[in-house]
This record gives C-alpha cells, sequence and structure tokens, in this order.
C-alpha cells in the first residue's frame, strides 16, 4: 500500500516578518534591474518588471499574513494585485488614488502574465517609472503597517 507523503507547500510557515523581508530583497533586485535596462528596447526592461510586480505582491502577502490571514488563503488569490489591494484596505492600507488605480489597471491589463510571455505585446504594460512608483509606496506604506513606525526609511536602504 502507498503511503501519501504531504509536502507542506513552500511559505506555508513563512512569517510576515520573513515574506516583508524577501518583499525588500526583491525591492532591491528590481531597482538594480532596472538599471540596467536600456532606452528604446523594452525588453530590456522585463526582469525588472517582473521582480517588481513579484516584490508588490510579497509586501501585499506580508500584510495579509499580519492581519491574520493564513498562507491558504492568500495562495488562493493566484497572482492578482487587485484582490489584495481590496483585501489590504480592508485592513486599513491607505495608498494614494493613482497607485491603486495602477495595481487595478495592472490586473486587468494581466500584466503580470504578459511580462512573463508575452514579448509581443509589451506596449499593453505600464511605463516602468509608474511601475516603480507603485512598487516604492505600497513598500514604504507596507513596512511601516508590518513593522511599525519605527520601520528603516527605506529611502537609506
Amino acid at each position: 500500500m502507498l503511503q501519501s507523503v504531504t509536502t507542506p507547500y513552500p511559505g506555508e510557515a513563512a512569517s510576515a516578518e520573513q515574506l516583508l523581508m524577501l518583499a525588500e530583497e526583491y525591492h532591491k533586485a528590481a531597482q538594480t534591474l532596472c538599471a540596467q535596462g536600456r532606452k528604446g528596447e523594452p525588453l530590456s526592461r522585463a526582469p525588472c518588471r517582473l521582480t517588481a510586480i513579484h516584490a508588490i505582491e510579497l509586501y501585499f502577502n506580508a500584510l495579509l499574513l499580519h492581519t491574520g490571514l493564513t498562507a491558504a488563503d492568500v495562495r488562493t488569490l493566484k497572482h492578482s494585485l487587485v484582490e489584495r489591494l481590496h483585501l489590504a484596505q480592508k485592513h486599513g492600507l491607505r495608498l494614494k488614488d493613482r497607485t491603486a488605480d495602477h495595481l487595478e489597471a495592472m490586473t486587468d491589463n494581466r500584466e503580470y502574465l504578459v511580462t512573463r510571455y508575452g514579448p509581443e505585446i509589451t506596449a499593453t504594460v505600464s511605463q516602468i517609472n509608474r511601475l516603480m512608483a507603485t512598487l516604492d509606496e505600497v513598500g514604504r506604506k507596507v513596512l511601516i503597517k508590518v513593522a511599525g513606525n519605527d520601520a528603516p526609511d527605506r529611502r537609506l536602504l
């Protein structure tokens, strides 16, 4: 008789603080990759874009775990930034309207999938400056909510 071995889902036991630290690393990586992009070559920005989107998702995940959701709850959101945004807003995260609108547009335009798999339609994705501004705001505000008001000033990182 075969025994079923249940392997824990990666991240199942991660704390909000651990996910926040991981998000910070992806944030720094996105900044580094952004500097590597070449003007007039949108595909050269794809690694930055994917890393930035992943960092945003991780920031939201950290906040949602911090508010009491389980890792299994968060997984049900798949890669929807707008669902994460709405849950985070219910838990008190306040973003600028422009940032919230951008997150909704990113989800509507399936920017995550376009960035990963659609080099032929990169013209449909948001401007890199807007993406990085969204990443910076989400990161700054989630850091304060999860780590508290004594969180380090991100501009020093």
